[in-house]
């Protein structure tokens, strides 16, 4: 997964796979989601980020990892 905010364009752009982007839907506005051939979510990116992220320059991520 990577996250890339472009502070230019007030953009944030999130990839949650390497598949190849065959579709993208705004599904509301500003928000646009991107999907592979499967119909899988790979990407997600945020239009006028700085309105809709409390900080989208400071990221923060965890992982948890359930019992098996």
């Amino acid at each position: 997964m990577r996250a890339v905010y472009d502070k230019e364009t007030d953009t944030l752009t999130m990839r949650l796979s390497n598949a190849q982007i065959v579709e993208s839907d705004e599904d509301k506005p500003g928000i646009i989601i991107d999907y592979d051939s499967q119909g899988n979510i790979v990407g997600l990116e945020i239009l006028d980020a700085s309105r809709r992220v409390t900080d989208p320059a400071l990221m923060e991520f965890s992982v948890s990892v359930g019992a098996s």
